[in-house]
């Protein structure tokens, strides 16, 4: 229990594919124009990350390791085709917003690094639960950034328009002073570029700004080096906030001081 907990902890939080790793950056910024797009997109990359990591972690010792890119391809395009066919049955509304990107799947670094990196070598539940916790948390960051967009670029969440029902109650209950300021404004009308493609690099900019910023002050607070390069080695590291492969995080404390 203590393994599957670990794993799906991991994929949610410490190795969040969307939030940390910085992984599947395409279908982030494509398709979380609305948050049911993100949720649709995440919950399907789900089903065929895990459906693959149990395939891959079952036939990990019959897959010559000379082909196993190629054997890793072929099953995770299997099923990609097989969700594919189940949207178009089923959910053809979700399938006409997703378009292109559910093919794409077949090649989002998220499902192969996994069966690389961990279903290859390991057993089969432990890699089940790899592939439903970076699932979700790769779900939990594009329903987001999709609540966030929708919210700001057009007045709805899920679909829900509240921004009218909002303008109404405004109108009709505050003093026509503030109504008038408010429309001066141009607080009732929702700010398009979130909707566009500029809008998806802001609000996930401002979301990993959050985090970073986060991360540092609770290490500061905790008297350790934050950790926002944990998948890089310190001597190629780029992170100009950790200077870990020269300076010690008390040496760089007491230069700030």
């Amino acid at each position: 229990m203590g393994k599957i907990t670990e794993r799906l902890q991991n994929g949610i939080i410490k190795e969040n594919p969307t939030f940390v790793q910085m992984l599947g950056m395409c279908p982030t910024l494509a398709v979380t124009t609305s948050a049911i797009n993100g949720l649709g997109m995440g919950l399907t990359t789900t089903v065929i990350l895990t459906m693959s990591n149990l395939m891959i972690a079952a036939l990990r010792r019959w897959i010559p390791d000379k082909v196993r890119i190629p054997a890793f391809i072929v099953i995770i395009a299997s099923f990609v085709t097989m969700v594919q066919f189940a949207l178009q049955a089923y959910i053809p509304s979700l399938n006409a917003s997703l378009g292109l990107f559910i093919p794409l799947i077949v090649v989002n670094c998220i499902i192969l690094g996994r069966a690389e990196a961990y279903a290859s070598k390991n057993p089969v539940i432990p890699s089940v639960f790899d592939g439903i916790g970076m699932g979700l948390g790769f779900t939990i960051g594009l329903t987001t950034i999709g609540i966030i967009r929708e919210v700001l670029g057009a007045g709805s969440i899920f679909g829900y328009t509240f921004m009218d029902n909002l303008n109404t109650y405004i109108g009709e209950n505050a003093p026509a002073k503030v109504v008038q300021f408010l429309q001066d404004q141009g607080l009732f009308e929702p700010i398009g570029i979130f909707i566009s493609a500029p809008g998806a690099f802001i609000v996930l900019a401002f979301i990993i700004a959050f985090i970073n910023h986060r991360n540092i002050k609770k290490a500061k607070l905790q008297g350790t080096q934050p950790k926002l390069c944990k998948l890089a080695d310190c001597a190629s590291c780029q992170n100009l906030m950790c200077q870990g492969s020269k300076k010690s995080f008390e040496e760089n404390k007491a230069e700030e001081e």
